[in-house]
């Protein structure tokens, strides 16, 4: 360690359309990181891709149905070099037209010895960032480039999956330049289906199409998202989560208990709202499925994150039909972080409070480095 204290930078913000999600996230992982034992270095990530080192970083919860954003004004403007000769967080020169000299001053970033990016989606969540702190020589919490590249992409994800023998639901994709579907994709996926941006979480950009005169619409509301879009046969049945966390000393993968997610009211399906600003869903943790179901779901959980390479954490969504067949919806490499959200609250019933399943994945990411492994 470069100190008696372990040095965490946690990286929030971002360029993406869950920047305000992971500003969330990060105030609880800020709160739960014990002072004893670590000294925190809050990193934002502005919209326009602007890294700053946050003056006050209270505002990082939703409040009165006000999103948390991280602005280039937030604190003074930080850049992290690819180059671990030079240090990982330097403060940009004092000097700079419109930047005022921190009273913290270059020598109280320090080192860092490990950074957490509570990133969702794209320019974060994709490997991006990822591959940045390969670069620096920085270890990090969660999953590398690859895995996170595959599990943002709803259609590797699902090929990938499909390779390791884990049933996914019928879906067809349309990359930039295919306007819509054909008639006998139309008549494989049948009504109603789902169409989602392909490289995007928190359900932004998604819509439920239950009439073919809607479909171009609800391509175009995905495509102000990502150019590439997926369409997905709606699955009957429950929706269900299962929380994995890499093995200790690099073992087989742990499953948490499971979540079941319901949406009671004024909602067709579980979106933005209903997950974040709306008391419109019920939670079930652990699900009340019967315990074939339940070890079913858990096994496949754990294959999936072996067979994208994930690493540290990852929230695995399923569906369960009625007749108990178990499909994977999507993978998530950097789940919601917020102390109630279903990735803590499963492995909370587990008995590893939030605090402990911060710091453990802080300790899993320093034990296992950078570089090919």
């Amino acid at each position: 360690m470069s100190q008696d204290r372990i040095r965490v930078a946690v990286v929030f913000g971002g360029r993406s359309t869950e920047h305000a999600i992971s500003c969330v996230s990060a105030g609880g992982i800020l709160a739960a990181l014990d002072p004893a034992e670590f000294d925190v270095l809050p990193v934002g990530i502005a919209r326009d891709g602007r890294w700053v080192l946050p003056a006050d970083t209270a505002p990082l919860a939703i409040v009165d149905r006000r999103l948390p954003e991280v602005t280039a004004d937030s604190g003074p403007a930080l850049v992290l070099p690819g180059d671990p000769a030079h240090g990982p967080l330097r403060l940009e020169p004092a000097d700079r037209p419109g930047v005022v000299a921190p009273a913290r001053g270059f020598a109280a970033l320090g080192g860092v010895d490990v950074v957490f990016p509570v990133l969702h989606g794209a320019y974060g969540e994709d490997g991006t960032v990822q591959g940045l702190l390969e670069l620096a020589g920085l270890p990090y919490v969660g999953s590398g480039v690859l895995a996170s590249a595959a599990a943002m992409d709803k259609e590797f994800t699902k090929r990938l999956a499909q390779q390791a023998g884990i049933p996914v639901g019928p879906y067809a994709v349309l990359r930039p330049g295919t306007a819509t579907l054909d008639g006998p994709t139309r008549q494989r996926l049948g009504l109603p289906v789902f169409v989602k941006p392909c490289r995007a979480g928190s359900s932004h950009g998604i819509s439920r199409v239950a009439d073919w005169a809607d479909l171009d619409a609800a391509v175009a509301h995905a495509r102000a998202v990502d150019p590439k879009v997926i369409v997905e046969a709606g699955i009957a049945g429950r929706e269900v989560e299962c929380g994995v966390l890499e093995g200790e000393s690099g073992g087989v993968p742990e499953a948490s208990p499971l979540a079941e997610v319901r949406v009671v009211a004024g909602h067709d399906f579980y979106d933005f709202e209903a997950k974040y600003l709306d008391d419109s869903c019920e939670y079930d943790v652990p699900a009340r499925l019967g315990a074939a179901v339940t070890a079913r779901v858990q096994e496949l959980a754990r294959t999936a994150f072996t067979a994208l390479d994930c690493a540290g954490l990852a929230r695995v969504d399923f569906f369960v039909t009625d007749a108990g067949e178990v499909l994977l919806n999507e993978v998530n490499t950097m789940p919601g972080f917020t102390p109630t959200s279903m990735f803590p609250r499963m492995w909370a019933a587990a008995g590893l409070e939030y605090p402990k399943l911060v710091a453990r994945l802080v300790h899993t990411a320093l034990a296992r480095g950078t570089g090919l492994r």
